[in-house]
């Protein structure tokens, strides 16, 4: 640990380590402990299984609050996409014109560029 920032932010993502077993937890709280005392950071915790439980269980109310507030923020973002939609089409399509064009007046140029260079051999 490097400094107090780093003190707190470890043992603020202590209950986020998967795959650990107990003896790993353990030492790594010592450390983490160790650490506090050197930077001088207050820890309320005593040991690893007072830091908490991940990932928190969601109660179902929250959930149909949260599938809600997803669903109306995609209809709203819908709504707004296809006016943008209709306004870059509008502006692709008349871009496309314009090029089409520059396109034909250069075809027809170098045509009759071609047309005076045969009429000028003969």
């Amino acid at each position: 640990m490097t400094d107090a920032s780093h003190v707190r932010n470890a043992i603020a993502r202590m209950d986020q380590v998967e795959d650990v077993s107990q003896a790993d937890r353990d030492l790594a709280f010592a450390n983490i402990k160790k650490a506090a005392e050197h930077y001088g950071v207050d820890l309320s915790e005593e040991s690893w299984h007072d830091v908490g439980v991940r990932p928190q269980p969601r109660t179902s109310a929250a959930r149909g609050r949260k599938k809600a507030t997803r669903k109306k923020t995609a209809v709203k973002k819908a709504a707004g996409k296809k006016t943008a939609v209709k306004k870059a089409t509008s502006k692709k399509s008349s871009a496309k014109k314009t090029s089409a064009k520059r396109t034909n007046a250069k075809r027809s140029s170098a045509k009759k560029t071609r047309a005076k260079k045969t009429a000028r051999k003969r």
